[in-house]
C-alpha cells in the first residue's frame, strides 16, 4: 500500500505544483527567502542510517530548492548549513558535516548557475574549507543569477559582534573618537557591516523538521520576516511543501513594525 501511495503521488504531483506555480500572485512573491535546513540526522535515524547518510541526503535536496527558488521568482536564497553551536559536535561527525558542506558548494559553484557568497565566521573553519568557500565565491562572482548565501558556520548573535566590531575599527582607522561614533551610530550604520551588507532583509524564513524556533538565525535581518514552519525532515521537503510555505507568505497580511 504505501508503494501504490508513493506511485500515485508521483503521477498526481507535478500537475498541482504546476497549478499551485501559475496561481503565485507574482506580486508578492518574496525576494529573499532564508531556509533552515533541519532534520538531517533524525531523517537519516528513520531510515536507519548514520549522521553522514543524512548530511548527503539534505545536501542532495538543495539544488531542487534553487531551481524552484528561481523558478517562482525568488532573488535570494540564505541557506543555514553550520551553526557556530554545531561546532561543538563530536569530531568525527563534524568532520563528516563539513566534507559534505565543501562537496555541496563546489557541485554548486561549478553549475556556474548560481552566485555564491559565504556567509559567517570562516575563521572558525578549518582553512581548507574556508579557502574552497572563498573559491566558489570568486568563481561565480559574475554570475547573473540567484544570490545564494551558504551560511557557514552562522550565529546571528556572533554577527552582530562582528558587525559592531568591524564598525568600531572601522572609525578608529579615520580617527573618529568613541564620543563622536557615540553621536552618529544608527541601525543602518550596523547593517551596513553584517555578513549581508547590501542585500535586502529576508521576507520569508522556513525552518523545516518540526522545530519552531529561530535558533539565532538571521537575528537582525529577521526583525520584520514571516515564518513558515514545515513538518518534514529537510531531505523529504518536496516542491510542493516549497510552494505551500510561498503560497502561505503571499497570502499574510504584511504589518511592518507591529
Amino acid at each position: 500500500m504505501p508503494e501504490l501511495k508513493e506511485q500515485v503521488r508521483r503521477l498526481l504531483y507535478p500537475a498541482y505544483e504546476a497549478r499551485m506555480v501559475k496561481a503565485l500572485p507574482r506580486e508578492r512573491i518574496p525576494k529573499h527567502i532564508g531556509v533552515m535546513l533541519d532534520g538531517n540526522r533524525r531523517w537519516a535515524k528513520g531510515v536507519g542510517g548514520d549522521p553522514t547518510h543524512g548530511y548527503r541526503a539534505g545536501a542532495a535536496n538543495i539544488e531542487p530548492l534553487l531551481q524552484w527558488s528561481e523558478e517562482v521568482g525568488v532573488e535570494v536564497v540564505t541557506l543555514w548549513l553550520l551553526s557556530t553551536d554545531n561546532l561543538n559536535r563530536p569530531p568525527g561527525q563534524l568532520e563528516a558535516l563539513l566534507t559534505v558542506i565543501g562537496d555541496a558548494v563546489d557541485a554548486l559553484a561549478a553549475q556556474h548557475r548560481w552566485r555564491i557568497h559565504p556567509v559567517g565566521a570562516l575563521d572558525l573553519l578549518p582553512a581548507a574549507l574556508s579557502a574552497r568557500l572563498k573559491e566558489a565565491e570568486e568563481a561565480t562572482r559574475d554570475v547573473d543569477g540567484l544570490l545564494v548565501n551558504i551560511a557557514v558556520p552562522y550565529g546571528g548573535r556572533r554577527e552582530i559582534a562582528d558587525a559592531v566590531r568591524s564598525l568600531l575599527q572601522e572609525h578608529a582607522e579615520r580617527g573618529t573618537s568613541l564620543e563622536e561614533l557615540a553621536e552618529v551610530i544608527d541601525v543602518d550604520h550596523i547593517a551596513e557591516h553584517l555578513y549581508t551588507k547590501g542585500q535586502p532583509d529576508p521576507d520569508l524564513v522556513i525552518r523545516t523538521s518540526g522545530e519552531q524556533r529561530l535558533g539565532g538565525f538571521l537575528l537582525w535581518q529577521s526583525a520584520q520576516s514571516e515564518f513558515y514552519f514545515c513538518e518534514a525532515y529537510w531531505p523529504d521537503f518536496r516542491k510542493v511543501d516549497f510552494l505551500r510555505a510561498i503560497r502561505a507568505y503571499a497570502q499574510r497580511e504584511r504589518r511592518f513594525g507591529g
